[in-house]
């Protein structure tokens, strides 16, 4: 089985535009909002919705917003013109294809000439080319609509015609089309404004659709482009798909198909794409997985003409380190093979019987020269346990295993005697997430298929949809107690320039760089690291945009505290000089606080500058003489230490004069 993926698939330029201007604005701005859905998937809307970005309909509700982004499919002049006397800043994402065409059809409306577009007249594109043409203009989305436009256009003796096309119009129809226009209109503008990578992504398309036995297309089913793919690769490949998520494909679909064509809609992002690929492949794993493990039921049923089958009861006599001895009431000598005990990796058979234990078993071979049945447990548990797993199955039950195995693709967990493939997509709520750390733990999970047939088992199973929905609960109960000034104990997820992303248990809260020291930082990495766990209080709550502000630094820590407790004024200290002016020179006394020694009180004798006497790094014995705690000030003095000080009466003029000069300073 093989699985070939168009390059073409995924997002294209105007939209992997407008989405990274909306990232970039819901890190900055703090109230967001698209006029429509940014791209045409609702996954991609989701996710932004997540991050404080809402998708409104009305332009009344612009008001409510302190930005509003114009989506990628572009709106009407009309639309743009209200927005403009707004009180909202309007950012444009319009695709730069679409809006070219904005202009094609506004100066074909100044030279007087009809405007025919090829399109649907109820696409939010076409709508807004519409709103931008100035006179009359006509849509068709395919050839039957064509000649009733061309008719009533001749019934009207329309003679001069510009035709534009919508961006993601079937490249092959828009051709057959304008055939028509042609034999009518001889002189008709033509502009091919069909997007060249639709083109290219129609054309790899078709042909990876006449060379598949299964073709998948993933994207939205309201994205235009995406059904037209649809329509494309189902006129070649019988066996085609639509799907919006990993959830919707048909893993039984998959299973049997020998070669699978894949390709997306430009509105898809790449991670939904990987998710569909990645499920696809554990499908296609999870069969190869599954084939070898179901070798065991094949020798089982091949025993069958060894013996009987049956199920008998026994009672443990014996326990060995490989094998357990059970006397079933014949006369020849029952064991039981370490391996075949229990479905649990076993290393000391007593962990799971002792001698009188009582057991339902499998007769699985009976050798009369040697006068020994070969019996298993481990069987009668797992049919025992298939038989409860399919009830949990229909019933949606939460499940709990342990992960005894880490292979390729997944994890096997074992539940109820039954082994359970788990996919490496399914088995944590981040794919980042390692696997390794599974092993040997106690998850919970939900199946997601349970089949037979024949002699052929599949159970697999989904620890993800579990953690996706305590993650849910937490979320909730976070936000039902959640009030400023409470402190929470979280982790560090990611580092930025302008602050640290920290994990409350099911939701985030930024701490900003201003917010992680009273010391002045160039990145946050100076204080925290991803992984570190922290002490934190919500400073501030946007339950609109469900946006938290966190608060880090604490009071004791102020500088400015410790200065007033431990430092008051006529404490002598050694400070480091940091910075010169004409009046003076800057000296740091503790970490986050410096005070100005004054050029009068430098030296005992007159100097010009101070750089005279002084120099920065050099580190000197200087008096605190004031503390201005309100205005952040503190005033130090080296000449009070040293002999022949000016007196008071003179003294008291200088630090009047000093003031004003520090004051006239700031």
């Amino acid at each position: 089985m093989g699985i070939t993926v168009a390059k073409t698939a995924g997002f294209c330029f105007g939209v992997n535009r407008a989405v990274e201007i909306v990232n970039s604005l819901a890190e900055t701005k703090s109230k967001v909002c698209t006029l429509g859905p940014i791209i045409h998937n609702k996954e991609m809307v989701l996710e932004l919705r997540e991050k404080g970005v809402y998708s409104i309909d009305e332009l009344n509700d612009a008001e409510n917003f302190d930005t509003v982004v114009i989506r990628s499919h572009g709106v009407p002049k009309s639309v743009k013109d209200i927005l403009s006397e707004m009180s909202c800043d309007v950012v444009d994402a319009t695709c730069p294809f679409v809006s070219k065409i904005h202009r094609i059809v506004a100066k074909a409306g100044d030279e007087s000439k009809v405007i025919l577009i090829a399109g649907d007249k109820n696409h939010p594109e076409v709508m807004g080319i519409m709103g931008h043409c100035k006179g009359e203009c006509y849509t068709f989305k395919d050839e039957a609509e064509l000649s009733v436009s061309l008719d009533l256009m001749l019934n009207k003796n329309i003679k001069d015609v510009c035709v534009v096309a919508q961006t993601t119009f079937d490249v092959t129809l828009f051709e057959k089309c304008l055939k028509n226009i042609k034999k009518v209109y001889t002189n008709a503008e033509i502009f091919d404004t069909i997007c060249n990578a639709t083109s290219e992504r129609q054309a790899e398309a078709a042909s990876l659709s006449e060379s598949s036995d299964c073709m998948i297309i993933i994207g939205d089913k309201h994205s235009s482009n995406t059904c037209k793919l649809f329509s494309i690769c189902k006129r070649n490949c019988e066996n085609t798909y639509l799907v919006e998520t990993s959830a919707d494909l048909d893993l039984d679909v998959i299973s049997k198909a020998t070669s699978i064509g894949v390709t997306a809609g430009a509105s898809t992002p790449a991670r939904i794409i990987k998710e569909v690929l990645d499920t696809m492949n554990d499908v296609i794993k999870s069969s190869e997985t599954n084939e070898f493990e179901n070798f065991e039921e094949m020798l089982e049923e091949s025993l069958k003409s060894l013996n009987t089958n049956e199920r008998v009861m026994g009672t443990v006599v014996g326990i060995a380190p490989n094998e357990v001895f059970v006397d079933v009431g014949r006369k020849q000598a029952g064991f039981i093979p370490l391996d075949e005990l229990s479905a649990v990796p076993v290393n000391n058979p007593e962990d799971v019987v002792k001698i009188g234990d009582e057991l339902e078993l499998l007769i699985m071979k009976t050798n009369d020269q040697e006068g020994t049945i070969m019996l298993s447990k481990r069987r009668v548990d797992a049919k025992k346990g298939w038989e409860l797993l399919e009830k949990a199955y229909e019933a949606k039950e939460i499940l709990t295993g342990v992960v005894t195995e880490i292979i390729n693709g997944g994890v096997i967990v074992v539940a109820n005697d039954t082994r359970v493939f788990i996919p490496a997509s399914q088995a944590t709520l981040n794919r980042e997430d390692s696997l390794d750390a599974l092993k040997g733990q106690e998850v919970s999970f939900r199946l997601i298929e349970v089949s037979q047939r024949g002699r052929r088992r599949k159970v697999i199973g989904s620890i993800k949809s579990v953690l996706k929905d305590e993650f849910a609960e937490k979320r909730a109960a976070f936000w039902e107690s959640a009030e400023v000034g409470k402190t929470y104990t979280g982790t560090v997820r990611t580092l930025t320039n302008y602050g640290a992303f920290v994990d409350l248990g099911g939701v985030s809260g930024m701490i900003h760089i201003s917010e992680l020291s009273w010391l002045r930082i160039k990145h946050p990495s100076e204080v925290v690291n991803v992984g570190d766990t922290v002490e934190v209080y919500i400073k501030d709550i946007n339950t609109e945009t469900k946006k938290i502000s966190l608060g880090y630094k604490k009071t004791e820590d102020n500088p400015w505290v410790k200065l007033e407790n431990e430092y008051p004024v006529g404490t002598v200290v050694n400070a480091t000089i940091v910075g010169m002016t004409t009046f003076g020179a800057f000296a740091n006394i503790i970490p986050g606080i410096d005070g100005l020694i004054h050029i009068s009180q430098i030296s005992n004798k007159r100097i010009e500058k101070p750089q005279d006497e002084l120099k920065v790094g050099e580190v000197v014995e200087a008096k605190i003489t004031a503390i201005d705690f309100e205005k952040k000030r503190v005033s130090l003095s080296i000449r009070e230490l040293l002999p022949d000080a000016m007196p008071v009466a003179e003294e008291a003029v200088v630090e009047e004069v000093a003031e004003e000069v520090a004051e006239d300073a700031e």
